[in-house]
């Protein structure tokens, strides 16, 4: 594990500070779950990005899906005749 040093401003500090005391979790701790969790956001935010390339792509190549064929096999969700998905 690696060691970090990190100025918090005081805006962050002061509330900080109480979270970790009403949680009885250390402020390292904290962090370390904040940093996580924004990772974790960013992972996705990139793979979302990456696929709406992908999907610009497949559309600018003729590769698409008509409105009313989706919709129909999204109507028939649930039902006891529920259609097979829409492939290109």
């Amino acid at each position: 594990m690696g060691v970090t040093s990190v100025r918090l401003q005081s805006e962050i500090e002061n509330p900080l500070e109480n979270l970790s005391k009403k949680l009885d979790r250390s402020k390292n701790y904290l962090i370390n779950q904040a940093i996580k969790e924004f990772l974790e956001r960013r992972a996705i935010d990139e793979q979302r990005w990456v696929e709406t390339i992908e999907a610009i792509d497949s559309v600018k190549s003729g590769k698409s899906i008509d409105e009313k064929t989706v919709n129909d096999w999204l109507d028939s969700w649930g039902s006891d005749s529920e259609i097979e998905p829409p492939k290109i």
